[in-house]
């Protein structure tokens, strides 16, 4: 098996902090982007802890992201969480921008993750959904800005 082509992966690879809210409130956290199983796959580490609203209490939310190649090289993703959740995604990339996106399914909702490179050093991240029956309808759910820790 060849190693996957990370080049545009590699803006994103280390420790990061940063902060963001949308739907469930606002928050701050870390990820963490690291290359494992010698170069085949990167791993994604998230951790958010999001403020109280009038709504809920201040929670935490942890998820995993495994980044990997099919056989016929083109890259993938599985996402877990600590609420339950696992997304299947396909991934695509520039110098600058990676997107995962869900396949569309008729009766679920459709997810779309976005990493962009951004100025002095940062990266915004996007979490967004679209409704069932609506899978170009995507809404962002949560969006955040983090530098290198």
């Amino acid at each position: 098996m060849t190693t996957p082509d990370w080049n545009p992966w590699q803006f994103l690879s280390g420790e990061w902090i940063g902060e963001g809210g949308g739907q469930p409130g606002q928050g701050g956290g870390s990820m963490i982007f690291e290359f494992d199983l010698q170069g085949q796959v990167l791993l994604r580490r998230n951790h958010m802890d999001f403020l109280p609203t009038p709504e809920r209490p201040a929670f935490a939310h942890d998820d995993l992201t495994v980044i990997y190649p099919e056989s016929s090289g083109r890259l993938h993703a599985i996402y877990f969480d600590n609420e339950g959740h696992v997304i299947h995604y396909a991934v695509t990339s520039t110098d600058d921008t990676i997107v995962l996106v869900s396949d569309p399914e008729p009766s679920a909702p459709r997810f779309r993750t976005t990493y962009l490179k951004g100025e002095n050093g940062t990266v915004i991240t996007r979490f967004e959904i679209a409704p069932p029956g609506d899978p170009d309808g995507f809404a962002i759910y949560v969006e955040g800005t983090a530098k290198r820790k």
